[in-house]
């Protein structure tokens, strides 16, 4: 028989990170979140805790070519994208503060998160992330709950979650593997990495253009449609269908979309990039789901993708991108 897990129903946690946001409430901890970072927006009920971080770029007022410049410019200048309200921080009194190097781009950075923790009193456990491969997120997961005292409801998690991965890999066993791009920007177009390579190959696909575990990266667009990928997933780092939808617009102005066979067979399809594939956390196996629906439709049939397609058609010499159903 399992001891009973040792669960501090007193605890008070911080987290500096969307994905460790989700994990925490989805252990059932979501009581003792006393503050989040300004991109926890899931679930609903983590809108309501104090804002730790606030963003230096404002990225609803610019497109993404002048989000990848401002976001550039900063890195070049050696200046943070992400300040601390240190206020707000020392407030919540927390005893767990978790936070991340994985990425400065996307999440405030590990070592700034540190620095503003050392002036708690009395200090607090900080616990940092650094996901690369779906093993990596769920043994993240797992660590998240050990250190919140949640450590049997963690390990029950994680069971379902590799329950559901394994269904999905049963059902596409000794099917076709297509050769999958998957898109974390448009303008410029970045590859993405890190767990997304292995997400392709869990839901039936080949990555075109990159390798587990290996950072997200810029690409051009005409290695792009050397790689020929037969299946392009468009899901931009922190946007969701409708932000997408809002600049698609600007993939007209890239001729060689029509080299690529996924756009010119109406294999591209934008999804929820912030929901489903961006963030490290539970829900990257629904991401698993998706893009199984999407890659293998003759397999997942009855799932509904969510989302939508991204047509391409010619006209007078140029050619016009424009979204339809599924």
């Amino acid at each position: 028989m399992r001891a009973a897990p040792q669960y501090n129903a007193a605890m008070r946690i911080c987290s500096f990170l969307p994905a460790a946001t989700e994990m925490l409430f989805a252990l059932g901890l979501g009581d003792d979140v006393v503050a989040v970072s300004h991109e926890c927006d899931y679930p609903a009920e983590a809108l309501s805790r104090p804002r730790v971080t606030t963003s230096l770029i404002q990225p609803e007022r610019l497109t993404s070519a002048e989000i990848d410049a401002a976001v550039s410019r900063a890195s070049t200048e050696g200046q943070p994208s992400y300040y601390v309200e240190t206020r707000v921080l020392a407030a919540a009194r927390p005893d767990l503060v978790v936070t991340q190097d994985l990425c400065v781009v996307c999440a405030i950075g590990g070592s700034e998160v540190r620095r503003a923790a050392e002036q708690l009193d009395p200090p607090a456990r900080i616990l940092t992330l650094d996901p690369h491969t779906v093993e990596d997120i769920l043994t993240c997961l797992l660590t998240v709950g050990q250190e919140a005292g949640a450590s049997d409801r963690a390990e029950d998690l994680i069971a379902a979650l590799r329950s559901r991965i394994d269904a999905v890999e049963s059902a596409i066993a000794g099917a076709p593997r297509p050769r999958v791009l998957c898109l974390e920007w448009m303008d410029p177009p970045w590859i993405a990495g890190h767990w997304m390579p292995e997400v392709v190959q869990l839901a039936g696909g080949a990555d075109a253009l990159a390798r587990a575990g290996e950072p997200s990266r810029r690409a051009t667009w005409d290695e792009i449609a050397d790689a020929a990928p037969e299946v392009a997933i468009i899901m931009p780092c922190g946007f969701g269908v409708e932000r997408t939808l809002a600049e698609i617009g600007v993939l007209e102005t890239i001729p060689q979309l029509a080299r690529i066979p996924a756009f010119a067979t109406g294999r591209a399809h934008v999804v929820d990039g912030s929901n489903y594939f961006n963030r490290p956390g539970p829900r990257i196996v629904d991401g698993i789901e998706l893009l199984g629906a999407i890659i293998h439709p003759e397999i997942f049939p009855g799932r509904a993708a969510t989302g939508c397609k991204v047509q391409l058609t010619a006209r007078g010499g140029r050619h016009e991108v424009r979204a339809v159903a599924p």
